[in-house]
């Protein structure tokens, strides 16, 4: 048809008019419904043959491109991209699965939450554990401001020693300088030095009250209160996946409702046993970060008492036993900046 198409087009006359316009071609049926066809139907890639004399030319200068590709080529490539189309579409079933039960599931919630919010859902209630929970909350906030207050007492002590430590430079120079008052200002850059030094063994004791008290509030709650988190998460998770539950068993028990119910028995069974676990996780973390918190209290308040007693108090040994005692060692004179190996 080709053939017959291309030698009706390279015969065709086509008629010039006086002004070297085109004439009107005839009006041709086939011709028009020959080219459709060839344009609907289109060369196979695989099976393109090369031309090797010119237009109109005989067929015996036809190469099959078949007959270049090798052996096993056409095979090999079409396993591969199998292959490798099976793997991606693997991959993306994957993902989309992933996808849908992560939006089934934050559905579930956020309907949960909402029923909760506006009083028209039940929620499960461990009333001990609640009120635990609160208390632990409640700590952490007093704890907080404890710490932001030492924080704040640690730095205008230190710089009432930095003032002392400066007065006690300016008196001792005077001394020297002033003859006539040499004793009175050796007198009081003694007091002064001797001040400074004993606000800094005070600044060493305050110091480990801020870092322990740190700790306590920072990591050891931080971390409890991150476990009730997770266990509060999966409150909300285990009451949403009942409520389904619920709804499905109310309604009507056809074999699609039945399968149903199946499922969703199974996924609220899954939850549950999440739900009881970390429940069990944030009862013995509160359980043991009561005993930590008391034994790590006593230890420091009883530290913080005794130093801040002993320098008002004037009383330099009972200090430096206080120090001794709690293990605490100062940092030698002239380090005002803790290294980056002690600030972590």
């Amino acid at each position: 048809m080709t053939d017959s198409i291309m030698s009706k087009a390279a015969t065709m006359e086509i008629p010039i008019n006086s002004n070297g316009d085109t004439g009107t071609l005839p009006e041709d049926d086939s011709l028009e419904q020959d080219l459709q066809q060839v344009m609907v139907s289109g060369p196979n890639l695989n099976e393109t043959s090369i031309v090797s004399g010119g237009y109109g030319g005989t067929a015996e200068g036809i190469i099959p491109t078949s007959s270049i590709k090798g052996p096993n080529m056409n095979h090999s490539s079409s396993s591969s991209s199998m292959t490798a189309e099976e793997a991606t579409k693997g991959v993306a079933v994957e993902k989309i699965e992933q996808v849908k039960k992560w939006g089934l599931n934050t559905y579930k919630c956020t309907k949960q939450m909402i029923s909760e919010r506006f009083g028209r859902g039940s929620r499960t209630v461990d009333l001990e554990l609640e009120a635990q929970i609160e208390v632990l909350r409640d700590t952490k906030r007093k704890y907080e401001s404890v710490l932001r207050l030492a924080r704040a007492l640690t730095n205008h002590f230190y710089n009432m020693v930095q003032t002392q430590h400066a007065l006690g430079d300016t008196f001792a120079d005077l001394s020297q300088k002033s003859p006539e008052l040499r004793d009175e200002f050796g007198f009081n850059a003694e007091t002064q030095k001797l001040l400074c030094k004993n606000g800094e063994t005070l600044l060493g004791a305050i110091n480990f009250f801020v870092s322990s008290i740190n700790t306590l509030v920072n990591k050891t709650m931080e971390d409890t209160l991150m476990t009730i988190k997770l266990y509060e998460n999966a409150r909300l998770e285990f009451d949403a996946y009942r409520t389904d539950l619920e709804e499905l068993s109310a309604g009507p028990k056809d074999a699609v409702t039945m399968a149903r119910i199946e499922t969703a028995q199974q996924q609220y069974q899954v939850q549950k046993d999440k739900y009881e676990r970390l429940r069990s996780d944030v009862i013995i973390k509160i359980k043991f970060l009561e005993e930590n918190k008391v034994k790590v209290m006593h230890k420091q308040l009883l530290l913080f008492h005794n130093a801040i007693s002993a320098y008002f108090a004037g009383n330099q040994q009972q200090l430096e036993q206080t120090l001794r005692q709690f293990n605490i060692k100062l940092r030698p004179p002239g380090a005002d900046k803790p290294s980056w190996l002690e600030e972590q």
